[in-house]
């Protein structure tokens, strides 16, 4: 991946991440983003990949004892 991509995508995430955060539990942003990252790697749309990412956050959370 070249940085232009990358930066693309980190700005797509961002925007994603804007939106989940709202109404999340406290997090770290960087767990939504590599989660965005990779399903957008793997060939997911942007809403794939960001109920992909709601879901990995949703599961870290719960393992740390939050509720999502």
């Amino acid at each position: 991946m070249d940085v232009a991509s990358l930066t693309d995508l980190l700005k797509e995430a961002e925007e994603h991440h804007g939106r989940y955060e709202a109404s999340a539990p406290k997090h770290h942003w960087s767990g939504f983003y590599a989660a965005y990252i990779v399903a957008r790697q793997k060939g997911r749309n942007p809403e794939e990949a960001d109920d992909d990412a709601r879901k990995y956050m949703d599961g870290q959370l719960t393992d740390q004892g939050a509720s999502p």
